[in-house]
């Protein structure tokens, strides 16, 4: 199998990572972090980037790229921290949305597109544990349209969306709705995040909302899908450049006058660190190229990447701020910052052990063993 990235990859790869290195510095990032984390201006350069059209289809003025594309541009995004939530304004709302009815399409996949509009998933709840087929939110039908009755926690850039898609409970089948911040009986509470990005708490109170899709959960699991594999990506810019940078600071680093970098016992330690790199780099690339696959078995490995992405985000993230010493962890220096975003995203879409409770139960005729 060729894992070369074709010229067109790489030029996109080329032009995200320029847009960072003269766009986005630690010390912008940091400046919006400590200010609250509201990131949209970010996003509308994404977007006037093209990025924002990424995985929308062309009929609807997108570029309709496919998942190794998106697997780049999470990289260049994570080498650089950018903050902001691409993930789910730019690669999983387009998923839900091209399941909706031409005319709902045709009114929102345009405005994500050029980034007009951030459209964002609000599933969480807080009973669910990560299951998408856990739902208590309600949906209605009346003469005059249908009502949304519910709450949704950590959804991402809540305050800031200009709409949400609801999964909701109706005649006992997961529907999909799309809700907007200014309709009635909607109450958002905004909070800043641990990596300095921002989410919100959702509750609705027969809230009117557009029907996208009934029985919606196999949509629902598929964008979920492309979005861990857009994590999955991410995780490993972020370890990628941490790993850098700490191998930078031990060849800077000196005691008893020499670079720590010399010492046999921190070299094994940073070779481990690669070593988890290489690991979750591979289950990237595996977890982008199954996201075609039949539902049944892309569930199964992007909960197996999951699974390696979240133990080497853990490993390399830990060892890199304690190969740093006490700088590892200071809030003015860009590993803690790293670290952060790597445990934010571990939890992100199901932590590990959730998914290595979906590979298990997915596994079970096989008795463990890969088919």
């Amino acid at each position: 199998m060729n894992f070369d990235f074709t010229e067109d990859q790489r030029s996109l790869r080329d032009a995200v990572r320029r847009w960072v290195d003269k766009g986005f510095t630690f010390e912008r990032r940091h400046a919006l972090a400590r200010a609250g984390g509201k990131t949209r201006d970010v996003y509308q350069e994404l977007a006037e980037l093209g990025l924002a059209s990424l995985a929308v289809a062309a009929d609807h003025g997108g570029l309709g790229f496919g998942a190794v594309e998106a697997m780049v541009v999470m990289e260049e995004l994570g080498r650089g921290l950018v903050n902001a939530p691409y993930v789910h304004g730019a690669l999983v709302a387009p998923v839900l949305l091209a399941a909706g009815p031409a005319d709902l399409q045709q009114a929102w996949l345009p405005k994500v597109a050029d980034g007009s509009a951030l459209v964002v998933l609000a599933h969480q709840e807080r009973h669910a544990r990560y299951r998408l087929d856990q739902v208590a939110t309600t949906a209605k039908e009346t003469s005059e349209g249908w009502l949304l009755t519910g709450r949704k926690s950590v959804v991402p850039a809540g305050d800031e969306a200009d709409a949400f898609i609801v999964p909701a409970l109706h005649a006992g089948q997961i529907s999909l709705f799309l809700v907007t911040p200014g309709a009635d009986g909607v109450r958002l509470r905004g909070y800043p995040t641990q990596d300095g990005a921002r989410a919100a708490e959702l509750a609705l109170d027969a809230t009117p909302a557009i029907l996208i899709r009934h029985d919606g959960l196999g949509v629902l699991e598929h964008a979920v899908d492309a979005g861990i594999a857009g994590v999955c990506a991410e995780g490993v810019g972020l370890m990628e450049r941490l790993t850098e940078m700490t191998a930078e600071y031990m060849n800077t680093r000196q005691q008893f006058g020499v670079p720590i970098a010399s010492f046999q016992a921190l070299r094994h330690r940073i070779a481990d660190v690669k070593m988890q790199l290489e690991l979750g780099r591979s289950m990237s690339y595996y977890a982008s190229l199954k996201l075609g696959e039949a539902p049944a078995a892309r569930r199964r490995a992007l909960s197996q990447a999951k699974v390696q992405l979240g133990r080497s985000m853990r490993f390399v993230g830990q060892q890199c701020v304690q190969l740093h010493g006490g700088i590892g962890v200071t809030d003015e220096y860009a590993g803690s910052h790293y670290f952060k975003r790597l445990t934010v995203l571990e939890l992100t879409f199901g932590d590990t052990m959730h998914h290595l409770g979906e590979v298990s139960q997915r596994m079970q005729d096989t008795a463990g063993v890969f088919a």
